[in-house]
């Protein structure tokens, strides 16, 4: 008995010197799954079965398959993939097709069911033929009209190299590109190919919609591969480095391919939207725009002179504005409208639609509202009266409301955008006064006054050939001088609009910056001397500040505060002013679209002097991170605590 409790007290004496060391729980696991069979074999070759099932050495799981994983040739019948404890399991639901590699790209999906160890980026191949296609093809999709990279869309190859294969074919072999907006096709036979990417929204694997997003590149390139050398670093944690090391690879070619995606102008034209959001006046919406607007007729009411119309440049959002109120208080207005819409032979013909817009607020209701507003403001006259304060005994009318967007301090270079919400029926030049301030004196400054719109860069453009009223946004121009101060007085009822009401007595005082306060931009852009070019300065949202055209290589910015800026240029290949999108029947890319790759800091009195050449960098590198808005996935990494761990532990920790 005391031998036996002498074994037992040593036995656990040994025990507790073999942990000694150890944290309490043992170690994290740090090492990703790994793989050690496969049904078929992986780089199978002759397999005929539609059935793959992939071994590991613990429990895995798969991070949305349906998104994450790709597999090619592209199958038309969406292929069943789940992880099943210490396997994962793949099955083809289309027929296989005859000598022919498949791949099944994991990408970084596949980890341990514990600590989310990632595999890493993991591709299953086999062949129904007697070999296997090893090629690969890499590159970039990026936003052709900002640059952004574009994730989630289908990039494809066809050995067919005519133009219509895109629209009657599906993709030989397909990838999908990551949150920077690359691609890489693998199992690719050594050839000919042209590559396109495609926002597939019927599941087709070719361009069938309009309404897809598509990129396409009519260069025809040749697969290659040669023996490079690569610097590959181990990092211990996410600061300090284990080793690096130099690896031997294959390099596939081409892996830099750019495609730049977009979506053509939807010609089909039909209505979209019809509503009346507002008693005094109804939109109607269509898919695209026409020269001749609609034609309206009432039915419960007379259509003669009853609107006034404001269509946008597109002529696809037109807006009614109900002359008569009348017609404003009364709440459904039964009409046929005539339009011009595509047929199903894709022509137009003249269609006539019976609309009833009904006024989402009830004119009973706003007679009760304005009841309520009435006995409000009687009441607290009632108690100004007996207090013996000052009081009414009319009600006043509301004013008109207008915006006037006059900063404190105003660029030499800039204008007073002034917006009412109702169209105005008449401005009184003579009831606007600009004063300006010169020795303390008081002197009438000139200005003129036009009606805009916000043109496709968010800026106010001139509308051609306008009357002043019957608009709803107009621009004070005046003779700025800087450093001066200026008054904008306006009188009462300067404004009035379609139903009488009158705009308030206005006034705003406002100073003209100093020279000093800003700085200048000179820009010279290398390559672009003979083409009509719109360079786009861009504030930090990326909403444009100034743009400037030209044809000769530079462009030069003034009056620019002290801030950080961002550059666009738009090579205006019809020379219309914009940005236009592709074709791909008429095999039109859409308008290059370039941006300067730094941020400037702009400071005051400074002259910013910069040289550019929009085509010395791949355009996925270009766009400043500062103002990219689709940001790279976070890469999945081991964690790596135990390390941090025996720190704290103050033990030595070698990883395995």
């Amino acid at each position: 008995m005391k031998i036996k409790i002498i074994l037992l007290l040593s036995l656990v004496l040994i025990t507790s010197c073999a942990r000694m060391g150890q944290p309490d729980g043992g170690w994290y696991d740090e090492q990703p799954p790994k793989v050690i069979g496969a049904s078929p074999a992986d780089k199978g070759v002759n397999v005929k079965s539609q059935k793959v099932v992939i071994r590991f050495d613990e429990f895995v799981k798969i991070d949305n398959a349906t998104e994450n994983v790709i597999v090619s040739p592209p199958q038309l019948e969406t292929p069943e993939i789940a992880a099943k404890g210490k396997s994962i399991e793949v099955k083809l639901l289309d027929s296989l097709k005859a000598n022919t590699t498949y791949t099944v790209d994991f990408s970084d999906a596949i980890s341990d069911n514990n600590e989310n160890n990632p595999l890493g980026n993991y591709t299953y191949t086999f062949s129904t033929g007697a070999e296997i296609d090893t090629m690969e093809v890499a590159g970039y999709v990026v936003e052709a009209n900002n640059l952004e990279p574009v994730k989630g869309i289908l990039v494809g190859l066809y050995d067919d190299l005519a133009d219509s294969a895109f629209q009657k074919k599906p993709m030989l072999r397909v990838s999908r590109t990551d949150a920077s907006g690359h691609f890489v096709i693998k199992g690719v036979k050594n050839g000919k190919y042209r590559v396109y990417a495609l926002q597939d929204a019927d599941g087709d694997y070719r361009f069938g919609q309009k309404s897809e997003k598509i990129a396409f590149s009519s260069e025809v390139f040749t697969t290659a591969c040669y023996p490079d050398t690569r610097q590959d670093t181990l990092w211990t944690d996410t600061l300090h480095i284990a080793s690096i090391s130099r690896s031997k690879y294959t390099h596939f070619t081409p892996d830099n391919i750019v495609l730049r995606a977009f979506n053509e102008v939807f010609t089909a034209r039909y209505l979209t939207k019809n509503e009346r959001v507002n008693h005094d006046h109804f939109v109607l919406a269509f898919s695209y725009g026409d020269k001749e607007l609609p034609k309206i007729k009432g039915l419960n009411f007379n259509e003669k002179d009853a609107f006034i119309i404001n269509a946008n440049t597109q002529k696809d959002s037109i807006v009614y504005w109900l002359r008569d109120t009348a017609l404003v208080n009364q709440d459904t207005l039964r009409m046929e409208v005539q339009y011009m819409a595509t047929d199903s032979l894709g022509g137009l013909e003249l269609q006539t639609d019976t609309l009833e817009m009904l006024s989402k607020v009830s004119y009973a209701k706003r007679m009760k509202d304005q009841k309520k507003a009435f006995e409000k403001w009687q009441k607290q006259q009632e108690k100004a009266k007996k207090k013996g304060e000052p009081y009414d005994s009319i009600m006043p009318k509301e004013p008109l409301r207008l915006k006037f967007d006059v900063p404190t301090t105003l660029n030499p270079d800039q204008n007073i955008l002034i917006t009412s919400q109702v169209p105005l029926d008449s401005i009184d030049i003579s009831k606007i006064h600009l004063y300006s301030k010169h020795d303390s004196l008081w002197y009438n400054a000139r200005f003129e006054l036009q009606a805009v719109q916000l043109a496709q860069n968010g800026l106010p453009e001139a509308i051609p050939d306008a009357q002043l009223p019957l608009h709803e946004m107009y621009q004070l121009l005046g003779e700025w001088q800087p450093g001066i101060e200026y008054s904008l007085e306006v009188d009462s009822a300067a404004f009035v609009d379609i139903y009488g009401n009158c705009s308030a007595k206005i006034k705003n005082g406002f100073k003209v910056g100093n020279n000093d306060d800003y700085c200048s931009l000179l820009l010279t852009i290398k390559g672009m001397e003979e083409q009509s070019c719109i360079v786009q300065l861009l504030d930090r949202s990326e909403k444009v500040v100034k743009e400037i055209i030209t044809d000769n290589g530079t462009a030069e910015f003034f009056y620019l505060k002290p801030e950080t800026y961002y550059l666009r240029l738009i090579v205006d290949n019809n020379k219309n002013g914009k940005w236009d999108t592709g074709d791909f029947e008429k095999n039109i890319q859409p308008e290059e679209v370039y941006y300067f790759s730094e941020k400037l800091e702009c400071r005051a009195k400074w002259d910013l002097t910069e040289t550019w050449n929009p085509k010395a960098k791949e355009l996925y590198k270009q766009k400043p991170a500062d103002i990219k808005k689709q940001k790279g996935d976070k890469k999945k990494t081991i964690k790596r605590r135990n390390m941090e761990r025996a720190r704290e532990l103050g033990i030595e920790y070698i990883p395995r």
